[in-house]
């Protein structure tokens, strides 16, 4: 087992700073030394939350996500516009001439760095990219087609950012899909073109990343729809605590016929839920959306330490204990918070949260 993380983060920086230096990252002047102040801000963000993750024991980190998960892809593709609150999907959709993960470039580029701060001798990251199903619910009108083209450009995008060099990897990519399993899609029918679409286009990310040594995930919010079983190369799988995936005899048989592995998700990362279930067992029988919209002002104002809110690290340690003890070591992959971290209210509590899910796996 590896620890890692989903990859969003709190950031201390100015969002169109991010933005500005993200676009900046993706072109050649900083190959020739020639950046700007907002590309050597985000870039410093970006190295500094990376070695933090490594510090606090992350054996394979995300690139720090502290941009959009959507709008960071469809800025680097091209083949549709923008309608009030939708996109309309004009030519065919492709990834922009050579675009890569402005994010995965910086962290190559500084994994000398990264390594002489954190005394690591191979800086191993880890890259999420938006899937196909996700992209595609933000378009006006959805096609089988949309999924393939959108699957295509992901995994072009993935290609693109793939290194390996002495003293960095890139060795993981995870696909999320949030969206999945949350409404009745006709598309997904058993059976329809736009099932074997989302799959076809899976598959094709999947490859690229197995293709290139790496380890191919996908993080999931709701597992009702299966139909992530049937994807050729895609060889972990990610929900969050408290998904029936983690508890059913019906995952055990599926994990064995496809030689798949899970990934573990031991802590809880919903701040409002952290909350909740502190007060929950203060035995505070109140309104508890009043009472979380009183913490965060409190939070905001600095009465309230945030840590107070966090799980300990025996929690996590009992559900990990129950995952293993049902699926057995050898089915799980890695371990760490359910999702990404940008909910929670300061930085350094997020890093802490890394800190106690990654601690758990030296006890094991």
């Amino acid at each position: 087992m590896l620890s890692s993380d989903i990859g969003s983060m709190p950031t201390k920086i100015n969002g169109d700073t991010i933005w500005s230096g993200a676009r900046r990252a993706g072109s050649l002047l900083p190959l020739l030394g020639v950046g700007n102040e907002d590309y050597e801000i985000f870039k410093d963000e970006l190295v500094s939350a990376f070695i933090d993750k490594v510090k606090a024991g992350v054996d394979v980190p995300n690139y720090p996500q502290f941009r959009d998960m959507n709008e960071m892809y469809f800025t680097i593709m091209n083949g549709f516009t923008k309608q009030g609150g939708a996109l309309i999907a004009q030519d065919q959709i492709r990834a922009k001439s050579g675009a890569a993960i402005p994010e995965t470039e910086i962290l190559k580029r500084e994994s000398s760095r990264i390594c002489d701060e954190t005394g690591v001798d191979r800086v191993k990251v880890k890259a999420c990219v938006t899937g196909p199903y996700t992209l595609a619910s933000f378009f006006q009108h959805k096609s089988p087609s949309l999924y393939e083209e959108l699957g295509h450009s992901i995994a072009s995008i993935l290609r693109e950012s793939v290194f390996d060099t002495k003293s960095a990897v890139l060795c993981h990519v995870s696909i999320d899909e949030p969206v999945l399993g949350f409404m009745n899609d006709p598309l997904l029918d058993y059976g329809s073109d736009g099932r074997e679409s989302l799959r076809k286009a899976w598959k094709e990310i999947a490859h690229v990343g197995a293709s290139h040594g790496m380890d191919v995930s996908m993080h999931l919010h709701d597992t009702s729809e299966n139909l992530f079983w049937d994807v050729e190369h895609l060889g972990i799988l990610a929900s969050h605590v408290g998904d029936p995936i983690y508890t059913q005899e019906s995952t055990k048989a599926r994990l064995e016929e496809t030689d798949k592995h899970l990934w573990a998700a031991v802590g809880i990362t919903q701040f409002d839920t952290l909350i909740e279930n502190y007060y929950r067992e203060k035995g505070f029988s109140g309104n508890i959306p009043e009472k979380i919209g009183e913490v965060w002002t409190d939070l905001r104002k600095g009465k309230v330490n945030p840590f107070m809110f966090l799980e300990e690290a025996s929690l996590m340690k009992k559900r990990l204990e129950k995952i293993t003890g049902f699926f057995g070591f050898e089915r799980i992959a890695y371990v760490s918070p359910e999702c990404g971290l940008n909910s929670f209210p300061e930085y350094t509590v997020a890093v802490e949260c890394l800190r106690r899910a990654s601690s758990i796996i030296a006890e094991f």
